[in-house]
């Protein structure tokens, strides 16, 4: 009553996805460098409800290397997680779990990010500075930016948006005019860390949807597993530096430096190594892009590598194995 329009889609986003975001709270410990002493370091954050078993959604960084891990739901009562579920560090997901009565949880509904459009209204919901149950308001700046989140590896779906976010609003939902996730607000852009400068980035939600069941299932991504451990870039692609041996990359005929032995001494001839151009006819530059386009395809998927060997350029394919790799990091028990 007595809203504009405008107003009354606000209020509405609101109160429809307001019970479904949590207050993240961690613990951990780091080493004072001066009196070697274990010190407790206290982190916040946010996230959401995925469902009334207690599963809680939040970005890897919220999580990562904690001891105590505290959930506080919209009615103020707190939760610790009693699990780390699974993680994927490189696209900074990890699903928490807390024992919870089912009727205090309401899981958040997911839209589709497939279909966004720069100009769109978006809302952020969370916990800036560890105050609780915050919402901003903004539009979609941009999509498809590239954000590296882990070293040599780069999302490329990001979405760009201008609603204020800052730091505790890691982890938490970024939300439609009908109030579904569409994305997790996951960084900020600026020149102090402590502040934000109006640009926000968040994970979309078609990745989220793609990850979670995996992380749920199997605590991990399961992911194909190509063989080829380190490259250099060189001009035009990327040269193959080392080689698991017998795995994927090799058992198909790819060729790394080859090693030689002058007296006492081994080296490597680097310039006998394949260099690769392309992954799937689509050119490749970095590692991240490489690492790219193998992280989506599955064990037993097949991709076909375009390399320049020599004088020659070359197609082989190279049929990806793997099992799925637990992530690495931190301890993740709690």
């Amino acid at each position: 009553k007595g809203l504009t329009p405008d107003e009354a889609v606000n209020v509405s986003v609101y109160d429809s996805a307001n019970r479904s975001v949590v207050n993240i709270s961690t613990v951990s410990m780091h080493t004072d460098r001066f009196f070697l002493l274990a010190v407790p370091e206290r982190g916040n954050g946010s996230g959401c409800v995925l469902d009334r078993s207690g599963h809680i959604l939040t970005n890897y960084h919220v999580i990562e290397g904690a001891r105590r891990i505290m959930v506080t739901l919209y009615n103020e009562e707190a939760y610790e997680a009693v699990r780390v579920v699974g993680a994927d560090p490189v696209n900074d997901i990890a699903v928490i779990k807390i024992d919870a009565p089912e009727e205090q949880l309401f899981p958040a509904t997911f839209g589709d990010s497939e279909h966004l459009r720069v100009g769109m209204r978006v809302f952020a919901l969370g916990n800036p500075f560890g105050l609780d149950r915050t919402m901003s308001v903004g539009v979609i700046s941009s999509l498809n930016r590239s954000l590296e989140v882990r070293e040599n590896w780069v999302i490329k779906s990001i979405i760009q948006i201008d609603a204020s976010i800052n730091p505790g609003n890691s982890g938490g939902p970024l939300l439609n005019s009908r109030g579904h996730v569409i994305g997790m607000n996951t960084a900020i852009a600026t020149a102090d860390a402590r502040q934000s400068a109006g640009i926000g980035f968040a994970i979309p939600s078609s990745l989220i949807q793609r990850v979670v069941p995996e992380l749920i299932q199997h605590g991990h991504v399961i992911r194909g597993d190509i063989g080829i451990t380190h490259v250099s870039v060189v001009d035009g692609g990327l040269r193959i530096a080392r080689l698991e041996p017998g795995g994927p990359a090799e058992s198909a005929g790819l060729r790394g430096p080859k090693v030689g032995r002058r007296g006492p001494f081994v080296y490597e001839d680097r310039t006998t190594a394949d260099i690769i151009l392309a992954v799937d006819g689509e050119p490749v530059t970095s590692a991240s892009e490489f690492l790219g386009h193998i992280e989506s395809k599955k064990p037993g998927d097949t991709v076909q590598l375009t390399i320049r060997r020599q004088d020659r350029v070359l197609k082989i394919d190279v049929e990806l194995g793997g099992e799925g790799v637990p992530p690495t990091g931190s301890d993740l028990s709690i």
